[in-house]
């Protein structure tokens, strides 16, 4: 019998300073069975950062052939592609392919080297790169709970939140952007 996915609500009173963007967001959102609750947070926070209309989650690792986020238009094309993680530099060549914008965001300790190696090649691609701190990923983990109503206010390259009484700033460094 397969293992199924943790399932999260979230309420989010979004205020997005940098774009003039405020929302109120209710996401329900499965944790598959292979990832971990600090990859699932920033999957929240990738979608925070570009809330929109037509934005949604996607199957994720229960589908490699989709990214973690997408927002496909009216007429099913592809408008923003976002993968979580540190991706092959393939993957994401052919997510340029499929969509007029891709997103990538890494968060965790191995995020260095990863963008050391594969640099080069993201380089030549119509792409942009984030990197999370992962020091303050952690401590936005230590907040989750199954059923969170949450602040995000999104200022420069900071993500202020608060939950209950516990708060915590998530900043983030463009590697590259397009």
């Amino acid at each position: 019998m397969a293992i199924k996915p943790t399932i999260y609500k979230l309420n989010i009173a979004l205020s997005d300073m940098n774009r003039d963007y405020y929302d109120t967001l209710n996401l329900t959102l499965a944790q598959h069975p292979s990832e971990t609750i600090e990859r699932m947070m920033v999957r929240v926070l990738a979608y925070c950062i570009n809330a929109e209309e037509n934005l949604t989650f996607t199957k994720g690792l229960s589908d490699v052939e989709q990214p973690d986020i997408w927002r496909v238009e009216y007429n099913q094309d592809i408008s923003l592609w976002i993968d979580v993680g540190e991706p092959d530099p393939d993957r994401i060549k052919k997510a340029c392919g499929k969509s007029n914008k891709v997103k990538v965001y890494s968060f965790n300790t191995k995020s260095d080297v990863w963008w050391a190696q594969s640099r080069t090649k993201f380089e030549s691609l119509d792409a942009s790169f984030y990197r999370f701190d992962w020091g303050a990923i952690q401590a936005l983990v230590n907040m989750v709970e199954r059923t969170m109503n949450l602040s995000v206010m999104l200022t420069d390259d900071s993500a202020y939140i608060t939950h209950n009484s516990e708060s915590c700033e998530v900043t983030w460094e463009r590697l590259k952007e397009d």
